[in-house]
């Protein structure tokens, strides 16, 4: 469902949504030319930190492109700009959807990949925290389509999409400190930490991102919540937590000369 929006609110979510671009983009270029600086053991996980952020920037251009499709500015009235009108093209926010089934698992297997677990370790913490992340997009979008009307709808799914995300938080805070404690390096213990925070931290934006219209937001204030609050949190989990996942490979590769530097 289309709603109609003012000026200044069309502006602010092509705004947000061009400045997310242009940090995937960067990111991306950024992961993929310092891969020779890692070890060939992390490279693995440096082309995924890449894929995150590529495939991000691609859906972002899509979501960009459909947002300005759905609104076309009318010619302005005696040199005052007029609010955008509805083309009739829907904003298909779906695109945001189908990123997240590609990149959260990645995120998954990013963190996994640097962890120093065992290839069985590695194989079967991937391989579940990659399907509960998935899982926890799948349940979240049906309710995603519903911002207005009987929200106890969304409500639902929101519960039943809590139970995977609760799931990956348990294991990323609890389930891998083990993993962490065995590690070596002091700095690199701590950062392993750090990524895990800023994971759970930057994820816990989603589900609160989520229940906007449950909290009194509706109609076109709701939308535009909600495309903000999702550009933030994307930043924040697959750009920021890409940068520390790099840091890290960084202090593997060369621990000598991670200390020195640092």
């Amino acid at each position: 469902m289309m709603f109609p929006v003012t000026a200044g609110q069309f502006d602010l979510v092509y705004n947000a949504l061009s400045f997310t671009l242009a940090s995937m983009m960067a990111s991306t270029i950024f992961f993929w030319i310092r891969m020779g600086s890692v070890s060939e053991k992390y490279k693995s996980a440096m082309t995924i930190t890449g894929l995150v952020t590529f495939i991000a920037a691609y859906h972002y251009i899509r979501i960009f492109n459909s947002w300005n499709e759905s609104y076309h500015y009318p010619e302005a009235a005696d040199g005052v700009v007029q609010d955008p009108v509805i083309t009739g093209q829907p904003f298909n926010d779906a695109y945001r959807y189908m990123d997240w089934m590609l990149t959260v698992p990645l995120l998954m297997i990013e963190i996994i990949f640097v962890m120093g677990l065992s290839p069985e370790e590695t194989a079967a913490k991937a391989t579940s925290l990659g399907v509960a992340a998935g899982l926890m997009i799948v349940l979240g979008y049906p309710g995603e389509l519903i911002i207005e009307g009987d929200l106890n709808v969304r409500w639902m799914w929101w519960t039943l999409a809590m139970i995977p995300f609760l799931y990956v938080v348990h294991t990323l805070l609890i389930g891998l400190q083990g993993a962490i404690k065995e590690e070596k390096n002091e700095e690199v213990a701590k950062k392993l930490n750090m990524v895990c925070w800023a994971t759970v931290v930057s994820w816990c934006t989603y589900p609160i991102v989520y229940v906007f219209p449950m909290l009194g937001l509706d109609g076109p204030s709701a939308v535009v919540a909600i495309q903000l609050g999702y550009c933030v949190s994307d930043i924040i989990s697959k750009c920021g937590v890409g940068f520390l996942i790099y840091n890290i490979t960084i202090a593997k590769s060369n621990p000598e000369g991670y200390a020195q530097v640092h």
